[in-house]
């Protein structure tokens, strides 16, 4: 029958076991038998035909024997799948007098779990002869004793069972005396001395006898001794115990020298006659070795420490004797209390000490438990700590199977401390605790993580090649190979950039180098991303983005617009004398390739004819009158204007201006001195300079258009060119409305574009916005003028 209890709260397992069969265990057992005192290293049985097995399974599965007892007395060969014998077998010495002598095994195979039980039966044969335990025997008998009066004598001890045991015993041939072997219950056989005629001391007053004791063995053996019998005078009444059988229990703890019981015997007769002593009779030497009998008294004290384990009771039988040497017998049962003196045993059969991680139900290890003591002493309870992720499972019999409970995690925990526990159910209670080990070894089911999604890097522009510009970093909760991280430049979605000859990075650590020197220019942002690869297998990875930018650096001077620098014959400007403080000659329009302030460019009067009369604000570049034009003042003049930006270092370029001072638009206009030589000259080369300068800029507003749109259309910021804005604060109200005065008498307009990104600042295109007024006589006067057809209208 199954017994099998489990508390689950505590997922203890209570092992009550007098016998669990799973479906893993054969439910008969396999049986064998062999003959005591076989050599070792024999052959008993194909064990794996027995059961039904292939050798190779067996030795695949890690079958083994083991026994019950810790003495493991049967090996298996792996190799022919034999059951020999470790040792030579006595079966006196393993089960004593207990008939039939059966050694129980078992035979477990692992992957999956699997129990056989066995028995293999040890078959006596006559190795042992009687044995008497004296060699000479005394027995005391009265003349007056009447034939067929019985006399107990020693018996003799046979080791051997069954038929080799002791089955009879005879005496030497004589007249008055005969043998009569008398069975008892426990399975002994005594010898009886019966008497056949009287006796007459003064005839013969002693008798030496020959007693022998005969096994059933073939050939028989023997054993003898000597009997002496003396002739005594009557004594007429024999001492007889008050009480038989005497029952006494006795806890197997108790100390040496405690007192046991004692016996009491009383003699009718008077005298000599009726004194009394006490006696061991035909007692075993572990009952003389055990306890101790006062002769007087009678008492019966403990010599030995008891232990039930071993033997459970004691029969001791008890010769009282009087004076005259008639006794009497008296039969003592001695039973041994069990007390809770013996912890539990735990017997490690199979151990795993490393798990892979995420690996299903695993079997770490498979033991045994046993209690040596009985009752409540010897039922049991095992268990293992709550919060770990293993259970026990009841197996077979007393077997347990340590297993993992889910799938573990080495990232959380990569090492667990186990310790089983068994308890018994004694009191006090008993425990025995075992430690085990467990690792769980990696599998690489992490994939390295970037401690960013997304990195932003800055360099400045006109870096030097293979500059360090940042790094990123990736880590993997994996362990050993699995956890180093390769750095690797993914392919850009765009295949028309150049990424491979841009950046590189450092597989190993994950630093970013620029390969070259960046224009901020021709690339303000570089996106990409990055890979970071394990080397597991398969090998596991992780992405992240990485956006570079590129600082601007002040490494492009202004250009200017207006007036041109084309090399022809400038350009002279028309002032009227008139013109009041402040008239409005002309402007100076130029623009810088870098951003911020970079590009914040300023205007600054370097060199004049007539200083004071004209003045350049610093912020638009417009040229104004100072003053009232006067008729001493020179007709013409020279203005050189710097145009410098905001820059570190700041950057500049000069434009120079010819003014023409005129008393109204309808004077007429005469070509200057120097310029009259050539004009007829410039006239044609003007044509072609024109052609060439209108072509180059249509190509370059053209290309700006075109960058600008791809850029605007990768970010997705802009849905056309025409949304412009100033940040606040960049620039002063009255740098964008101006109010002019004298012949033009014109206000202006001049709408500023900058870029999609606040606080660059930089200029997309600068665009005058004209009134629709037309001056018709200013038109005639500039078409009468040769050397003005380049000239911007403004008014």
């Amino acid at each position: 029958m199954e017994t099998l209890e489990r508390i689950q709260p505590n997922r203890q397992v209570m092992a009550f076991i007098i016998m669990v069969f799973l479906s893993q265990a054969r439910l008969e057992p396999i049986r064998y038998s062999v003959l005591e005192e076989t050599e070792s290293s024999s052959f008993e049985a194909h064990l794996a035909k027995d059961l039904g097995l292939g050798i190779r399974e067996l030795a695949a599965r890690s079958a083994r024997v083991v026994s019950d007892d810790d003495k493991q007395r049967l090996q298996l060969d792996r190799q022919t799948g034999d059951l020999l014998l470790r040792e030579k077998l006595d079966r006196e010495e393993l089960c004593g007098p207990i008939e039939p002598c059966v050694l129980h095994f078992q035979v477990f195979l692992e992957t999956p779990v699997q129990f056989f039980e066995g028995e293999l039966s040890i078959q006596d044969i006559n190795d042992h002869s009687p044995v008497f335990p004296t060699k000479e025997m005394l027995l005391k008998i009265p003349e007056n004793s009447q034939p067929g009066t019985i006399f107990p004598l020693k018996l003799a001890q046979d080791l051997d069972v069954g038929s080799n045991g002791l089955q009879k015993y005879t005496i030497s041939p004589n007249s008055h005396f005969h043998i009569l072997t008398r069975n008892h219950s426990e399975g002994k056989k005594y010898p009886d001395l019966v008497q056949d005629k009287v006796l007459d001391r003064e005839e013969q007053s002693e008798f030496s006898l020959t007693l022998m004791a005969l096994d059933g063995g073939s050939p028989p053996r023997s054993g003898t001794i000597t009997l002496q019998i003396l002739i005594m005078d009557v004594n007429d009444n024999a001492p007889e115990f008050v009480q038989t059988p005497y029952e006494v229990q006795v806890l197997e703890n108790s100390p040496i020298d405690s007192p046991v019981l004692s016996v009491l015997a009383r003699d009718a007769d008077a005298g000599n006659f009726g004194s009394v002593s006490y006696g061991f009779f035909q007692a075993s030497d572990e009952i003389k070795q055990t306890f101790s009998l006062n002769e007087v008294t009678g008492e019966i004290r403990l010599t030995k420490k008891l232990d039930f384990e071993q033997i459970k009771s004691y029969h001791v039988e008890i010769e009282a004797t009087d004076g005259g040497g008639l006794s009497g017998k008296g039969t003592v049962v001695i039973e041994v209390v069990d007390v809770n003196d013996n912890a539990p045993e735990l017997t490690m059969s199979s151990l795993t000490s490393f798990i892979s991680e995420n690996a299903p139900e695993t079997v770490v290890a498979i033991f045994r438990i046993r209690d040596r003591d009985s009752g409540d002493n010897g039922k049991m309870i095992c268990s293992i700590p709550d919060y770990l992720p293993f259970i026990l499972k009841p197996t077979f019999k007393n077997f347990y199977t340590l297993v993992t409970e889910s799938p573990l995690d080495r990232e959380t925990r990569s090492e667990y401390n186990i310790t089983i526990t068994v308890t018994d159910m004694g009191t006090p209670r008993l425990k025995t605790e075992h430690n085990i080990t467990v690792l769980v070894s990696d599998v690489n089911d992490n994939a390295p993580a970037f401690t960013q999604t997304s990195y932003t890097l800055f360099v400045r522009e006109n870096n030097s090649p293979a500059l360090h510009i940042g790094s990123v970093s990736a880590t993997d909760r994996d362990a050993g190979a699995n956890a180093q991280v390769t750095y690797s430049l993914l392919p850009p979605q765009d295949p028309q950039l150049p990424l491979a000859s841009l950046v590189s990075i450092n597989a190993d650590n994950g630093q970013l180098f620029a390969l070259r020197a960046l224009d901020y220019e021709a690339l303000r942002v570089l996106e990409f991303g990055v890979g970071a690869a394990d080397r597991g297998s398969p090998a596991l990875s992780s992405q992240a983005l990485v956006r570079v930018l590129v600082l601007d650096a002040n490494d492009n001077s202004p250009f200017v617009l207006y007036p041109l620098q084309n090399g022809s014959a400038p350009c002279t400007e028309l002032v009227p004398r008139a013109a009041e403080p402040g008239y409005l000659v002309s402007k100076v329009v130029a623009v810088d390739g870098d951003s911020g302030q970079n590009a914040w460019l300023s205007y600054q009067l370097l060199k004049a004819t007539e200083p004071g009369l004209f003045s350049v604000w610093a912020h638009n570049g417009e040229v104004r009158t100072a003053r009232l034009l006067s008729e001493r003042d020179a007709a013409k003049h020279r203005l050189l204007v710097l145009v410098k930006d905001n820059g570190e270092p700041p950057l500049s370029a000069s434009v120079t201006l010819h003014v023409l001072l005129v008393d109204g638009f309808s004077q007429p206009y005469l070509p200057l001195p120097e310029a009259a030589a050539d004009a007829a000259q410039a006239d044609q080369l003007t044509v072609y300079l024109v052609i060439a300068l209108a072509s180059v800029s249509s190509l370059f507003l053209f290309s700006v258009l075109a960058f600008l749109a791809v850029r605007l259309c990768k970010r997705g910021r802009r849905a056309s060119l025409g949304g412009c804005s100033v940040p606040e604060g960049h620039f002063p109200g009255h740098l964008v409305d101006v109010s002019g005065s004298g012949t033009l008498s014109q206000s202006y307009q001049y709408e500023v574009c900058l870029t999609g990104d606040p606080g660059t600042g930089e200029f997309k295109f600068l665009k005058p916005i004209f009134p629709n007024l037309l001056v018709q006589d200013t038109e005639r006067e500039i078409k009468d003028n040769p050397n003005c057809r380049n000239s911007f209208v403004f008014g």
